[in-house]
């Protein structure tokens, strides 16, 4: 969940048009000069979520099915892009916030060195707490509290230590990192630096919907009776996401053209590959 990068608040009108003072979206003209459906702007959030409710509600959120969904999915592109990820090779989880996914990676690969890294203390805490009381399981999982800035400057050697080499990593992932970035480039810098030559990357978020009406349309549909924390911060992760496009361009941009973006579902975007 994000460095973190997990969601963060902002207040948005609750409305099914849109606000164009608010810069919610502007309207697009067709060729005819007819003014055609709203096409929503981007609004970015707070980069960093360290609040104390806000963290204590993602903490005790049940998100276990599309953590299951993401750790399979790359256990699936593993298959189709060849590449098995082998003892000691390190697999890096990118704004991880509590932890969950990262947990999840050790268990399904426990041979590998997996490591959680995030910005918020306040996060990384929870994550430590959960990897003590399953310490058993997850002996090769480990925290640090890094920022995207901190990675892209040092490499591998951010997050080295004694018992951990610096050692570039086999296998580059984030789950809902990138929208809440202010300068996505950090992100396509930080895997083009960190990663093995061969390195297999997943980075999943949201994209963002044609319109504030059906940016709520898919709160409702994925987060009728979630907390009301929960429910605000989608609705502003909605807005703060990229499109297929953009992110296209992002990628072009950072010369990283091995990379593929898929849409997923109703509500995704992947972008996938093996660098050179």
């Amino acid at each position: 969940m994000s460095i973190t990068f997990s969601s963060a608040s902002r207040l948005f009108a609750e409305a099914d048009h849109c606000f164009p003072a608010k810069g919610l979206c502007h309207d697009r003209i067709d060729l005819k000069g007819d003014v055609a459906l709203p096409m929503m702007q981007r609004i970015p959030e707070p980069e960093l979520m360290d609040d104390f409710h806000q963290v204590e509600a993602y903490a005790n959120a049940d998100f276990s099915g599309t953590d299951d969904a993401f750790v399979e999915r790359l256990g699936q592109l593993c298959v189709q892009y060849h590449c098995p990820f082998a003892a000691d090779q390190v697999l890096l989880d990118l704004g991880c916030g509590p932890g969950n996914i990262s947990h999840r990676l050790s268990k399904v690969w426990p041979a590998c060195h997996v490591i959680g890294i995030d910005a918020a203390s306040t996060m990384l805490s929870v994550a430590r707490e959960r990897q003590a009381r399953d310490l058993g399981a997850v002996r090769h999982l480990h925290f640090r509290q890094l920022s995207l800035r901190d990675l892209a400057d040092q490499g591998p050697s951010a997050f080295a230590t004694d018992q951990q080499p610096r050692l570039h990593a086999s296998g580059v992932i984030s789950n809902s990192l990138l929208h809440h970035l202010h300068d996505p480039q950090q992100l396509w810098l930080a895997t083009a630096k960190l990663a093995a030559p061969g390195a297999l990357v997943l980075h999943r978020d949201l994209r963002r919907p044609s319109s504030a009406a059906a940016a709520l349309a898919l709160r409702e549909r994925h987060l009728a009776h979630a907390p009301e924390v929960l429910r605000h911060d989608y609705l502003a992760s909605l807005h703060a996401a990229f499109t297929p496009e953009e992110v296209q361009d992002q990628l072009n941009t950072a010369g990283l053209q091995t990379l593929d973006v898929i849409e997923v579902g109703d509500r995704y975007l992947d972008v996938i590959g093996r660098l050179p």
